[in-house]
C-alpha cells in the first residue's frame, strides 16, 4: 500500500500492495456494513464519465458532496487503495476521486453520511495516535491505522465501524477505477471487438477450466430432457 512510485510493501490486503489481478478476485470477499444504518455501496460506474470530462478542465475540481477537507482526504485513501505501479497510473490519475464525488452528489444521502463518518474516525484515530489529521500522518502511520481495518474479520470489535467504513469506500474507490479508460485498459479486456468468424473459447483457455464443448451440449440435452419431462407430467 503506497501512495508513491516505490511503492513499500505492506500487509495491507486490496487497499494497496496487492497486485491488481489478486485485488479483482477478493472484492466482495468482506462483508459491506453500513456505518450508520445498513445501505449497500452501488457501482458508480454509470457517474463515472462527468466527472472525468471536469479534470480535463483547467480549473480544479471543486468537490460538491464533500468538503475541500474530506476531499483531500479522499485523494490520499483513493491512490492508498490503487497507487500507482509499473502498468498504471494511480486512482487519482484517473479522476477516482472525482467521479466518487459525484456518484456521492447524484446517489449520496445515506452513503454520503456512512463515508463523512468513516472520514471522522479516521481523523480522530490519526490525532489520538500522532497528534495530525490522516492525510497529514506519515505513510507508516497512515499504514498503521489502516492495517486495523483492512480486513473486516479481523478487526477488533471497536473498529468494527472502521472497518465497514473502510469496505466501502473501498469498493467505491475500485468500481470507479475499474469504469474509467485507465482501469478498462489495466483489465486488459479484449471483449467489444467484432469478429469475423467465431471460433470458440481457445483450447488453452478451456483446458484451464478443465471444461469441454461436449460437457456443455450434453449437460443442455439432459436439461431439455427434464424439462420436456416435467411438462408431460403436468396435469393437461
Amino acid at each position: 500500500m503506497s501512495h508513491s512510485p516505490e511503492k513499500p510493501e505492506t500487509n495491507m490486503p486490496p487497499a494497496g500492495g496487492m497486485p491488481r489481478r489478486d485485488l479483482l478476485k477478493v472484492l466482495g470477499a468482506a462483508p459491506a456494513a453500513a456505518l450508520i444504518g445498513g445501505a449497500a455501496v452501488a457501482a458508480p460506474a454509470a457517474y463515472a464519465e462527468a466527472p472525468r470530462r471536469a479534470a480535463a478542465d483547467a480549473a480544479p475540481y471543486q468537490p460538491r458532496a464533500l468538503s475541500p477537507r474530506e476531499y483531500r482526504l479522499l485523494t490520499v485513501l483513493a491512490d492508498l487503495i490503487i497507487p500507482a505501479d509499473e502498468r498504471t497510473g494511480s486512482a487519482t490519475d484517473a479522476a477516482v476521486p472525482q467521479c466518487v464525488d459525484d456518484f456521492l452528489t447524484i446517489r449520496g444521502e445515506r452513503l454520503r453520511d456512512q463515508i463523512r463518518g468513516g472520514f471522522l474516525w479516521l481523523n480522530i484515530q490519526a490525532r489520538q495516535q500522532f497528534g495530525h489529521d490522516f492525510a497529514d500522518c506519515a505513510l507508516a502511520q497512515q499504514k498503521r491505522i489502516l492495517d486495523r481495518i483492512a480486513w473486516p474479520d479481523r478487526a477488533t470489535r471497536e473498529d468494527a465501524n472502521g472497518a465497514a467504513f473502510f469496505t466501502d469506500l473501498r469498493n467505491l474507490v475500485v468500481n470507479a477505477f475499474y469504469s474509467s479508460k485507465m482501469g478498462v485498459q489495466d483489465l486488459r479486456y479484449m471483449g467489444n471487438h467484432p469478429v469475423a468468424e467465431w471460433r470458440g473459447c481457445p483450447p488453452n483457455v478451456l483446458a484451464k477450466l478443465n471444461v469441454t464443448y461436449a460437457d456443455s451440449f450434453a449437460y443442455d440435452h439432459e436439461l431439455r430432457e427434464k424439462n420436456a419431462a416435467r411438462i408431460a407430467a403436468e396435469p393437461k
